[in-house]
Parts: structure tokens; C-alpha cells; sequence
């Protein structure tokens, strides 16, 4: 007989006929279909099977304060009653773009969006407008969104992306125009020299240079202070603009990853978090590079729109999670990362594994590979090291651990050090489960 399909295979089924591959979004597709969640509370996820994981995901490291923060949901249920969406402005938007403005020293003045890849096609536009220069340079491996320029290079391959001393523009989507391609200067990873030498050649018609200071596809490998120091002494001199991907990143430290370094950016990109849960995006930085959206100009350089940025719904939930992240929140979320790359550090070494750690912050990556990363192309996987990432994730997800499909954790504040215990402890079965694998195989 025939055991009866379960409620995931059935919802599946269904969203076949009508999403392509049967998802929204690619990377919640797993094998042979996705599961689904009923609810979350804290750190931990329902689905609809019954079965509870802790979230080590947080959708995507949007979710700084978990799932369902009792004073989220209670501010953003008064708010529903108030209404969701004006052509007016708020009260709302007014008080949240005060409070970022006042978490870091870059940020003169904001402007709210729906998305991180929104917010960082808005820092580009922003740029070319103020500069009135074309072309932008971004890291190779970088993820910046769906926008074709900020995306160029995010899937190069040793096939593909070139020599060291030159990236390739290596197109994601295709059908990508020439022209796109033509107008990125792709740039190694924390090598200043090389970088350096490269943006010499196109000094004329850069706008601006692309960062992440932790980018989490390139092996969520922290930013040399060296490298960062140079792309900002680079980009003075030069009249182009220095933007930063803080879109992940801006957990770091209360006022972002930036706050960390002596250096400010001109334009700031962020999304995720922000948001406590809701689509958002937003864009910060000096005054004059702002106001190119400046409507009172009368002739502005980037108009600028859109129908549901700093949606009262959103600026409540973004504002009320950020007061939530004060200083003591960050740091004690910041040192259950410190534990969690401490200890499956450890859990490595006891197995003996072909592994390391890499990350900062509340953020962390598992790497199938002996030593840690030091850009893009040194944490590129072999086929191999896939197969291993992929066997230990499966484990961790059948332990009831949900983690990023990079190996990737981002962490809340509703976690414990419990949670990070709970998770080294399956870590370091699954990381023996598989040496016992590749030695029966050897």
C-alpha cells in the first residue's frame, strides 16, 4: 500500500502547477520538495508536519530578533488598525529615519525602499547621478541582489572568471546586455595591490566602488582593514563614490560593520533586518550625494518613488526591532558568534575534518576546507567539498537545525548559549559521520 503523501508533498504538488520549480524564491527548494512552516515563536519554527527546528537561518538573516518578538507583533497590530499604506507621509518614517540617522555617523540623511537589492540599484543610480560617471567596480563573488549591474561576477566559475590580475565580468542571468558587463569592473577580494591596479585603468568613468565588509557568497570573509584603507584613500582622490553592501552586514555593530572601522562610507546600503521582519530596504549617506533625490531642486538628478517605501507598517516594525538591537543586545548576540566559531572550531579538530570557520560578528560559514578562505575564488567548493557541505547540512536538518544552503548561520537575540551548544553537538556528529564515510570510501 501506498503510505499517504504528507502535507508538504501535497502543497508542493499544488505550487508546481503555478511558481516555476514550485517556489518564489530558489532557495528554500529542498530534495525531493520543500518543506513548509505553520508558525514561528523565538528561535524556533513549526512546520506543517509538526516537526519543530531551531532557525539558525532567520530567513534569510532578516530576522534579528527571531520569530514573532511579542513587541513586534504588538506594535505592528496596533499600527494595522491605523491603516498600511498613504500617499502621505508619516509620523512613523520621520521618527525611524531620526533613529538610523542616529546609529551612525556616515548616515545624514536616509531614504526608506522595499528590498536590499532595491537599495542597492538606488546607491548605484545615486552615484552615477552625483558623479555623472557610468561605470561601477564590485568585488568578484559579491552578492548584491537582483539588479543586473550589482550582480555581475556572483556566480563566476574557475571557467569563467579570468585571470587574477583581471576578473572577468562574468554575466548570472541570460540574455545580460554587453553593455551591462561593459560598464563593471570586477575587483579581487582584500588584495589592495590588485584591486588598486585595476580601478587605475578606469578611473575616469567609475562612480562609485560596490563593497560588502563581511560578503557572505564570497565565504563571509571580513574586510583587511588594509584593503578597506585603500579602496577609501582610492576613491577620495578620485572624486568616486565608496558604497557599502551593508544589507547583511549591519548586525555587526550598532551602528553596522562600519562603525568597526575608521572609515565611512559616502552611501550605505541595508535591508533585512531593519525591516523586524518586513520587506524593506534603505539607502544613507552624505547630504549632498542624498539630495540628487532631492525633490525641492526642482530638477532632481535620481527621481526617486515608490509605492510602498516607508510603508507605516514597515517603519513600525523596522523602528521598534532596532531599539530592541541597542548596544547590549549586539553585544551579546556578537559573542554567541564568538562561541559558536569557537566551539565548531573545536568540533573540527576533534573529528578530523578538512574544515574551518569563517565569519564575524553574529554571523558564521562552515568551509569544507582545510584552511579559511581569504577571497572568492580560495572558498570556491570543489564538487567534493559540495557534497560534504551538503551531507552535513542535511544531517543538521534532520537533527531539527535549520541553516543557509551556504553552510551559513546568522544568529538572534533570542538565542541562547544553549542553541549554540545544541548545535556544535550536532555538528560534530555529522562531521564524524562523514569522516566515517570518506574513510570507508578511501
Amino acid at each position: 500500500m501506498t503510505p499517504p503523501k504528507s502535507r508538504s508533498e501535497q502543497l508542493y504538488e499544488r505550487a508546481l502547477k503555478v511558481m516555476p520549480g514550485g517556489v518564489s524564491r530558489n532557495t528554500i527548494l529542498r530534495r525531493p520538495h520543500p518543506l513548509y512552516a505553520a508558525r514561528g515563536r523565538g528561535c524556533r519554527v513549526l512546520d506543517v508536519e509538526g516537526v519543530e527546528r531551531v532557525d539558525f537561518a532567520n530567513n534569510m538573516a532578516s530576522l534579528i530578533h527571531g520569530h514573532a518578538h511579542p513587541a513586534i507583533v504588538e506594535a505592528v497590530t496596533a499600527q494595522l488598525a491605523r491603516g498600511t499604506a498613504f500617499t502621505l507621509g508619516t509620523e512613523q518614517e520621520v521618527e525611524y529615519a531620526e533613529h538610523m540617522c542616529g546609529r551612525s555617523p556616515a548616515f545624514e540623511k536616509i531614504r526608506f525602499v522595499n528590498s536590499g537589492t532595491e537599495a542597492v540599484m538606488a546607491c548605484l543610480k545615486a552615484s552615477r547621478a552625483y558623479t555623472g560617471r557610468p561605470m561601477i567596480a564590485k568585488v568578484e563573488g559579491a552578492y548584491h541582489g537582483l539588479y543586473d549591474y550589482a550582480e555581475i561576477s556572483e556566480t563566476a566559475s574557475p571557467a569563467t572568471w579570468g585571470a587574477p590580475d583581471h576578473p572577468a565580468s562574468v554575466a548570472v542571468a541570460r540574455g545580460t546586455p554587453q553593455s551591462v558587463l561593459d560598464e563593471v569592473v570586477v575587483i579581487p577580494f582584500n588584495d589592495p595591490e590588485r584591486a588598486v591596479a585595476i580601478l587605475n585603468d578606469h578611473a575616469d568613468r567609475l562612480a562609485c566602488v560596490l563593497v560588502d565588509p563581511v560578503p557572505h557568497r564570497v565565504g563571509l570573509i571580513p574586510i583587511r582593514p588594509e584593503f578597506l584603507s585603500a579602496l577609501r584613500a582610492w576613491t577620495s582622490e578620485r572624486g568616486v563614490l565608496l558604497v557599502f553592501d551593508e544589507v547583511i552586514t549591519y548586525r555587526a555593530g550598532y551602528g553596522g560593520v562600519q562603525e568597526l572601522h575608521d572609515v565611512r562610507p559616502d552611501l550605505t546600503a541595508m535591508g533585512k533586518m531593519i525591516g523586524g521582519g518586513f520587506p524593506v530596504g534603505a539607502l544613507a549617506g552624505r547630504r549632498e550625494v542624498m539630495d540628487v533625490m532631492n525633490p525641492l531642486s526642482g530638477n532632481p538628478l535620481f527621481p526617486h518613488a515608490g509605492t510602498f517605501s516607508a510603508n507605516p507598517i514597515t517603519m513600525t516594525a523596522g523602528h521598534t526591532a532596532m531599539k530592541l538591537f541597542d548596544r547590549a543586545a549586539v553585544e551579546r548576540v556578537n559573542a554567541l558568534g564568538d562561541r559558536a566559531r569557537r566551539q565548531i572550531t573545536e568540533a573540527i579538530s576533534v573529528a578530523g575534518v578538512p574544515a574551518c570557520v569563517t565569519g564575524a560578528a553574529s554571523m558564521f560559514r562552515i568551509h569544507f576546507k582545510p584552511e579559511p578562505p581569504t577571497d572568492y575564488r580560495s572558498s570556491f567548493a570543489t564538487p567534493e567539498e559540495a557534497g560534504m557541505l551538503k551531507a552535513l547540512l542535511d544531517h543538521l536538518f534532520d537533527s531539527g537545525f535549520i541553516m543557509i544552503s551556504t553552510g551559513t548561520a546568522m544568529l538572534s537575540t533570542v538565542m541562547t548559549e544553549r542553541e549554540i551548544d545544541a548545535l556544535t553537538e550536532a555538528v560534530l556528529a555529522g562531521l564524524r559521520k562523514i569522516k566515517t564515510l570518506r574513510d570507508s570510501s578511501a
